[in-house]
């Protein structure tokens, strides 16, 4: 992926509130939790760098990150687990991992911007949903880079207890050899029981 700056993204959509941009990562995947961000930045607060997570490598994610929390005003990650995503569906859970993200923030927002179409009230505190906010305020492009790091670590993390499915490549998405692994070994504990894919594979196999 490109490496080169662009536009710095302005801080957040709503100033002189201590807005918290929110995003999630690892909807799509087959396997592990949906992990969440909630970031504070400061008004003004610009960085050439910082963008929405999908568009920047691996190394200047990380990058990043010490630069994202050194300057936040506050910020937390949280998650909701495989089987919490089984029982409440994808979209709820990643909702309710923003929501748990927020409940860790040290400082209360009184905005909140949220990447995407979907959300819930979080208490008395008004919201913004932004289809692609990730790409366009710095707030919620920081929470984009936190979530999906710390996702990244977790599913790492995961390959050395399930070696046979790749996470440390995969991080859990549906690629060709995730599938023929689960095809080959079954389901793990960390498996999405109610996502396509392995949802099928209980059904014919009895796993």
């Amino acid at each position: 992926m490109s490496r080169k700056a662009h536009n710095p993204l302005p801080a957040c959509l709503r100033g002189g509130c201590f807005e918290a941009g929110c995003d999630e990562a690892g909807r799509g995947c087959l396997a592990g939790p949906v992990y969440a961000a909630a970031v504070i930045l400061p008004d003004g607060f610009t960085h050439p760098w910082l963008n929405d997570s999908k568009q920047l490598s691996d190394a200047r994610r990380r990058e990043l990150v010490p630069l994202i929390k050194d300057a936040a005003v506050a910020w937390a990650v949280a998650w909701a687990t495989a089987r919490e995503i089984d029982s409440v569906n994808i979209l709820n859970a990643s909702i309710l991992a923003m929501h748990r993200a927020l409940d860790a923030l040290s400082v209360r927002p009184g905005h909140v911007a949220v990447d995407g179409n979907r959300f819930r009230p979080y208490g008395q505190i008004e919201h913004t949903t932004v289809v692609g906010g990730d790409g366009r305020y710095a707030n919620i492009a920081a929470a984009s880079v936190l979530a999906k790091t710390a996702r990244d670590d977790y599913m790492e993390a995961a390959a050395s207890d399930y070696p046979a499915y790749g996470w440390n490549e995969n991080k859990g998405y549906p690629t060709a050899a995730h599938r023929a692994a689960l095809a080959s070994h079954g389901i793990s504990p960390l498996h999405r029981l109610t996502f396509r894919g392995v949802k099928e594979l209980i059904e014919e196999s009895g796993y």
